[in-house]
């Protein structure tokens, strides 16, 4: 049986800040006190105390990186890596970093909300299924578009996709290995192509992906 026992976690952040109008990327734009990073690796930390914790960055921006760090005084152990011309790219090099063994979190480095409850919810039911994705339903109507046309969809039929998501190491391990195809919007996607079917598991609604301004006010008075 394959030993679970480690537990990692792969926070990918390549934002430009570009529809944040933004010269500063949006992962180290700071809020209550620290860039956006920081307190998306915490979360991670103080619920885990053991994790492994992975940090992918644009190569030109991990000087930049190694900056705040010394700024802030954060003191967090985690390896730092580079990533590639895509989303797919950059999770492979987190991935790449890692033991065969145990479990891994691959989550968004701009979504610093993310609960305690959907963190340990995400490792236990990828321990036991190989996968599993946070999802919450969508409060607005649906329309699907089609051409000039449009026609209503039923939305309990539709779950909004977030991170972490948290996998057998050794699988998206494997299921990276792939050819990167566009179809891959995530790492579920990736995941099931190789043959791997995933559990969702309910996410918390706080748990946005900060992109656009109007997110930075609200991650704000969420953590202060």
């Amino acid at each position: 049986m394959q030993n679970t026992s480690q537990k990692s976690v792969v926070i990918v952040a390549g934002g430009k800040g570009t529809r944040m109008k933004s010269d500063t990327p949006k992962q180290f734009i700071e809020v209550a006190g620290k860039p956006v990073l920081m307190h998306t690796i915490l979360k991670f930390y103080h619920c885990i105390r053991d994790i492994q914790i992975v940090v992918v960055l644009p190569f030109e921006q991990i000087e930049t990186w190694n900056r705040l760090i010394s700024e802030h005084r954060f003191t967090i152990p985690h390896q730092i890596t580079p990533g590639g011309a895509e989303r797919f790219y950059s999770v492979k090099n987190g991935l790449a970093m890692l033991e065969d063994s145990g479990l891994v979190a691959i989550h968004d480095g701009v979504r610093p909300l993310v609960s305690d409850s959907v963190i340990k919810t995400s490792f236990q039911a990828a321990e036991i299924s190989g996968g599993a994705i946070p999802v919450i339903s969508p409060a607005d109507s649906l329309r699907e578009v089609s051409g000039t046309e449009s026609s209503p969809v039923n939305r309990n039929n539709y779950k909004l996709v977030q991170t972490p998501q948290t996998f057998l190491t050794k699988r998206i391990k494997k299921a990276y290995e792939q050819a990167f195809e566009t179809k891959f919007t995530d790492d579920a996607t990736v995941f099931e192509a190789d043959g791997n079917s995933i559990t969702l598991i309910d996410g918390n609604i706080e748990n946005i992906k900060i992109t656009r301004a109007i997110d930075l006010k609200v991650v704000e008075s969420c953590l202060t």
